[in-house]
């Protein structure tokens, strides 16, 4: 990587080398087991200039989201967490059944539908010609394509300018982000409102959350590189939100300069966290590579005793995240024989990388492991009720990060830490 694709500094910053790794939604299946696999290099770096955290472009949006494995509402958690955001936006942007709603990147309409039901007029602009048609199948307006500052223009001009525009888990997939950030400012009307949800860089290193790396994630926010990349445009952070998701996410909220008059104090509040922690200078960074190692000594030991011991292992869940943290590892079928998921698309097909088989998830009722090893450990309270009867068998589940811990999920409030 050559320059900051915020600012354009050179010189950047290594702060987590994870080596090199498949594109982490690239599943294979069974006819390519046989044959190689493109790795790209997988190396987070800061900008010392504008501290935007960021990899490497080796890959392009197209290589990942034209056929696209991720549909959004096979997660119930999700699609309510997106009827919440729903019911809130529309009082706080006063839209009602004249207003604009566009969503970029809005997936197979886990979003949208929920502003469809309400009488308001959106359109969704998605990339993946699978999830995209999924998406119209439930009546949700979808227009197939990537956002760039044409397709805004066009967009702007067929459907006039949005009240509200969503730009959920996408800000950080563009490579582009001086030209993303103009074209959502192209679609929004001069007193509309942005709304952007990414996971907080502030969670990521302060958890040592490094499986959220990966290839089609090119930049990691904090508030304070949020506000930069946004003023690129004319756009000014009026409120954010912390929230649980993905680990710890961050809702900034975003208006045109001539329009963003009151400035929340909870724009503030959160730069004061962050700088509390340290990571409004290069130092307070520094220190993830260490734990990231630290996190996988402990997760392969613990799988290790499992394989000397006896103990049965299986995996819930194939996301991109675990196999960041399975490649990351060295994790393989000899220590992890299959995963289950619930999306048919994976079903059959195995991880980038690590070839582990994806099954059903009926496969562990069949098989009744000791521990299931649960990879989307940010969705746990969800997870640990939907696994809860493993406990009938005396099955446990183990969440790799933040912190490994192993739970009898018929007695979840009591705990134990593995390390630490």
């Amino acid at each position: 990587m050559t320059s900051c694709r915020l600012c354009g500094h050179h010189d950047l910053i290594s702060v987590l080398d994870l080596g090199a790794t498949p594109p982490c939604e690239l599943f294979l299946t069974a006819d390519a087991l046989d044959s190689p696999e493109m790795t790209y290099p997988l190396h987070l770096r800061l900008c010392p200039e504008c501290l935007l955290l960021q990899i490497p472009a080796l890959i392009t949006p197209e290589d990942t989201f034209t056929d696209y494995a991720y549909y959004a509402s096979y997660s119930t958690s999700w699609v309510e967490h997106a009827g919440r955001f729903v019911t809130a936006a529309v009082e706080r942007a006063g839209l009602t059944s004249d207003s604009l709603v566009v969503e970029v990147a809005s997936n197979d309409g886990y979003l949208l539908q929920h502003v469809v039901r309400r009488g308001i007029e959106c359109l969704g602009i998605e990339p993946s010609v699978n999830v995209g048609q999924a998406a119209r199948e439930i009546g949700v307006p979808t227009r197939t394509d990537f956002l760039d500052e044409k397709v805004a223009a066009e967009v702007r001009a067929e459907h006039g300018p949005a009240d509200l525009v969503v730009a959920n888990n996408v800000y950080a997939h563009i490579p582009d982000l001086l030209g993303f950030t103009r074209s959502l400012r192209t679609l929004l009307a001069d007193d509309g409102y942005l709304s952007i949800e990414v996971h907080h860089a502030l969670n990521l290193v302060r958890e040592a959350q490094f499986d959220t790396i990966y290839h089609e994630h090119f930049q990691y926010y904090t508030v304070l590189s949020a506000q930069r990349a946004l003023a690129t445009a004319g756009l000014t952070v009026v409120d954010v939100e912390l929230l649980p998701t993905h680990g710890g996410s961050i809702r900034v909220w975003a208006r045109p300069e001539t329009a963003a008059a009151d400035i929340a104090p909870s724009v503030q509040a959160v730069l004061d966290l962050e700088r509390e922690a340290g990571l409004h200078q290069v130092d307070g960074y520094l220190d993830l590579a260490p734990r990231a190692a630290t996190i996988r000594q402990e997760l392969l030991g613990f799988l290790l005793d499992c394989a000397k011991t006896g103990t049965t292992v299986a995996g819930y869940g194939a996301p991109g995240k675990g196999n960041t943290l399975l490649n990351f590892c060295g994790i393989r079928p000899d220590l992890l024989p299959y995963t289950v998921d619930r999306n048919p698309y994976k079903h059959g097909r195995f991880t980038p990388g690590t070839r582990i088989p994806i099954l059903p998830p009926d496969q562990i009722d069949l098989d009744r492991p000791d521990v299931v090893l649960v990879l989307p450990w940010n969705l746990r309270p969800e997870l640990t009720a939907q696994l809860a009867h493993i406990a009938e068998w005396g099955g446990r589940l183990l969440f790799p990060l933040p912190t490994l811990t192993l739970i009898d999920p018929a007695d979840r409030p009591t705990e134990m830490e593995l390390t630490r």
